[in-house]
């Protein structure tokens, strides 16, 4: 299987080899158990013509035979994605974050491309700062990827590149590949977000580096904060915890998270605003014992797990460590205290997220902690929110609105 780098040039007389599909549906996957008959003589990673079963072309898309997802769909007639319409989209990805959402007044930190939701399935672009943070799901993007990366750069006027492949991408892609970067690549960046400062670390960072998806999340949670106990759970680099300190003034924040490099960089971010976290390097489930036995509170608490749920055979033990989560969070919030409670799995739709939250809390210990008590804890549920709009919801692809947040007033 070749690696070879691809452009996004077509020559002018590019004879496409064709994937044949059972049925037409106007969806970004094509899944082997969709595919009549495909051509044995293309190549993974080339970009292929989809016919349906009187041989018409219905759109084109990017193939491999190795993977379960067989052509992940570029266009949906007969428009060929040739270089003009790869300029296309990543103009009109960027005049979305720059024009529309005006994003460069408040960060130098978003989602670029967001894969479906931008049309370009099986690539992430964040920018952070000068450095392009690419993530690729598919082989055939992880092939385009210095092409792909060279143009966004031209576009917003970036200095650096980091192409890496997804990490599950080997599992479902076939895909064993090492990053590529443009020359003297920075191994970590420093970004800004409605004032505050975070240090972005490539190396050691999950995803691209950072979750830019929380951003207005982050903004709200901290707008509880003034003068209170707050609690970040599943911290990672420190996100909701700074900026409950910094933009919110909170009196006290804890911050937990299993990860020793992620809590390490939480305390540098802490240090870089000049504000004061206590850093804990623990499991959360141990931690949140630990605080209940103790008798420990706080009045506002965020839980914002990593993904739970990476396929269909995980979902039901994804949903039980969610609701175990949130069963012990609810207990450690004051009475009219607030929750925040995330989940980024999208193969779990809101409303199931939402019930589950809900079941957690009336299987809670109420405030007064009465084992005898089968009542739980009542919430109130103050908004329902989901990743910034640098994050688009894909109108053919549910799974695009991934990130879910509840907001709970907990009594």
């Amino acid at each position: 299987m070749s690696l070879s780098p691809l452009t996004l040039e077509l020559a002018p007389d590019a004879n496409f080899r064709t994937v044949r599909i059972r049925s037409h549906v106007r969806a970004p996957f094509l899944f082997r158990k969709r595919i009549d008959w495909m051509d044995p003589a293309a190549e993974p990673g080339e970009i292929v013509a989809v016919v349906d079963a009187e041989n018409q072309t219905v759109g084109y898309g990017i193939f491999n035979p190795l993977a379960e997802i067989v052509v992940r769909m570029l266009t949906y007639d007969q428009t060929i994605p040739d270089a003009a319409f790869w300029q296309s989209r990543f103009e009109g990805a960027a005049s979305l974050r720059r024009d529309l959402l005006k994003l460069d007044a408040d960060t130098n930190s978003y989602r670029l491309i967001h894969a479906e939701g931008d049309g370009l399935s099986g690539l992430m672009v964040d920018r952070f700062q000068d450095v392009l943070s690419i993530e690729t799901f598919s082989l055939g993007m992880y092939r385009r990827g210095t092409a792909i990366a060279e143009a966004l750069s031209t576009i917003m006027g970036t200095k650096h590149w980091l192409v890496q492949p997804s990490p599950r991408a080997a599992e479902q892609e076939g895909l064993s590949a090492e990053p590529i970067m443009s020359a003297e690549c920075p191994k970590q960046v420093e970004i800004r977000e409605f004032g505050t400062r975070f240090r972005v670390r490539f190396e050691d960072g999950h995803k691209t580096g950072f979750f830019c998806d929380q951003r207005d999340n982050r903004k709200q949670f901290a707008s509880f904060c003034e003068g209170k106990r707050v609690l970040d759970l599943c911290c990672y680099t420190g996100g909701f915890a700074v900026q409950a300190k910094k933009l919110g003034n909170a009196a006290d924040v804890t911050a937990v998270d299993l990860d020793e490099k992620a809590v390490a960089l939480a305390k540098e971010n802490a240090n870089l605003n000049q504000s004061r976290l206590n850093v804990v390097h623990a499991d959360a489930f141990a931690y949140m014992r630990d605080m209940l036995r103790l008798g420990k509170r706080y009045e506002v608490v965020v839980l914002d797990p990593p993904k739970l749920i990476n396929s269909r055979l995980e979902i039901e033990e994804g949903k039980r460590t969610h609701y175990d989560l949130n069963r012990l969070a609810m207990q450690l919030v004051e009475p009219g205290g607030v929750l925040l409670t995330c989940s980024c799995a999208g193969l779990l739709q809101p409303e199931e997220f939402t019930d589950l939250v809900l079941a957690a809390s009336r299987h809670t210990l109420p405030a007064d902690g009465d084992m005898n008590s089968r009542q739980g804890r009542r919430v109130q549920i103050l908004d329902k929110s989901s990743a910034s709009a640098d994050h688009p919801i894909a109108d053919n692809c549910p799974e695009t609105e991934y990130l879910k947040a509840v907001w709970l007033r907990v009594l």
